[in-house]
């Protein structure tokens, strides 16, 4: 019954190429994802890749990721409404907030977890502070890294659906309407797109770490992990 509604549904060309149809809010939902995703990183990748290297303030940066996590992201989106009105921008704010505990945290893991010999022999190379994190410690923290950036980015296209609960387009507004309306192959739809959205996406980030962790760390780490169990 539900398959057969869902069919009808996507059958019916204006649902999707309608300005309120699945190929127009998902390019909306994406942009949303990656614009929120992308001012997090901007913003909590410095700030974790300086503390990761100089392990200063990592307590702090567990407590403060926890605790930002643990933020109802709905609550949260809807404050910064309330607060600044309906629109995009505030929205999206929550949306960037959520995403930096997981971005914050994988910068800051992955600078953590290159081995003090690593370090030690680019110190005794004579390599600058900046030297060190730029040419050494960042290769070697790509893969936690770019983990943080996967998580946050999954969380984000979760959240961004609810987010159409205060104004914001993309596909959690055809999800609503479908509620709202009682149509079931709509509402499924949309959850589909969602589903598929953020396995593309997570996909695309993994096959991005792989292009961009150099293939030494690549190699070696499988091989580590083995020779250490």
């Amino acid at each position: 019954m539900i398959i057969t509604e869902l069919l009808g549904w996507l059958s019916d060309p204006d649902n999707w190429f309608s300005s309120t149809g699945l190929l127009v809010q998902t390019l909306w939902h994406l942009y949303y994802c990656v614009l929120s995703v992308l001012v997090a990183s901007i913003i909590a990748m410095p700030i974790g890749l300086w503390i990761g290297h100089t392990g200063r303030g990592g307590a702090t940066v567990v407590v403060l990721s926890n605790s930002m996590r643990a933020l109802p992201t709905l609550g949260l989106v809807t404050l910064f409404v309330l607060l600044a009105g309906i629109g995009e921008a505030p929205t999206l704010a929550g949306l960037v907030i959520l995403a930096i505990p997981a971005v914050l945290s994988g910068a800051y893991a992955g600078v953590q977890s290159v081995p003090k010999d690593v370090r030690d022999a680019a110190k005794g190379m004579g390599m600058t502070p900046l030297q060190q994190l730029w040419q050494v410690e960042l290769p070697n923290a790509a893969p936690l890294l770019f983990g943080g950036v996967r998580t946050a980015m999954l969380q984000v296209v979760a959240t961004a659906s609810v987010a159409a609960y205060v104004g914001l387009g993309g596909l959690g507004s055809i999800l609503l309407e479908g509620i709202k309306t009682y149509s079931y192959g709509q509402t499924l739809a949309a959850a589909l797109f969602i589903a598929l959205l953020a396995v593309l996406l997570d996909a695309l980030l993994s096959r991005l770490s792989r292009i961009l962790t150099p293939r030494g760390i690549r190699v070696g780490r499988p091989a580590a992990a083995a020779g250490g169990a």
